[in-house]
């Protein structure tokens, strides 16, 4: 570890590796509100946060979590589909408290076209905020509605694999994945409907 008179300690969270404070710093110059998109394994988590000179404050959070609870989601949580959701969800309550501008944080988490952090961004765009990003990034249709699931539980069933690892979830919550399409839609509705002023006033 460096040392001598002249050497600044970094602030702990640039030494635990949680904060990249160039990046932050021009998204804090940029005075639009920042939409923060943090994916773990199990869930996805959408905030609108804007920079104050006490800290951070969050105007807006939708959690995947929610998904379940209030639209009876079935799905995993953690997938494209409820990401896709979840920043729908984010998009529509942003839009009741009159913020229609975001620009995109994704944290430390790499950039990677078509991941979950896009299919969020997404899902906030079509709820009617206005965010900078480039159309390639953004997954296609097939993907947000979980095509992609579909057709790998088929493969699965092709080769006599009764699902109970891969998808045990699906089948304790007695969800058949051939209606992943249909009940994503379905979810996205009711997201819908549940803001409809929202969509009126747009």
């Amino acid at each position: 570890m460096a040392r001598g008179p002249r050497y600044n300690v970094p602030f702990r969270r640039k030494r635990e590796g949680k904060t990249d404070y160039k990046k932050r710093m021009r998204l804090v110059l940029s005075e639009i509100p920042r939409l923060a998109i943090r994916p773990t394994n199990m869930h996805i988590m959408v905030q609108l946060i804007e920079a104050r000179p006490k800290g951070d404050f969050t105007l807006v959070s939708a959690s995947s979590v929610e998904l379940m609870k209030r639209y009876d989601w079935k799905d995993n949580c953690g997938n494209l589909p409820s990401a896709y959701l979840t920043g729908l969800l984010a998009g529509y309550k942003a839009r009741e408290k009159d913020f229609k501008k975001a620009v995109l944080d994704i944290g430390l988490h790499i950039s990677s076209r078509g991941s979950r952090i896009y299919s969020a961004l997404k899902g906030a765009i079509d709820a009617g905020m206005e965010i900078p990003h480039s159309e390639e990034i953004l997954p296609n249709l097939e993907r947000i509605q979980g095509k992609h699931i579909l057709n790998y539980s088929e493969i699965l069933k092709e080769n006599a694999d009764p699902n109970n690892k891969q998808f045990s979830k699906y089948i304790s919550k007695k969800f058949d994945p051939k209606g992943i399409c249909d009940h994503f839609e379905e979810v996205k509705e009711k997201i819908i409907q549940d803001h409809s002023k929202v969509k009126a006033k747009a």
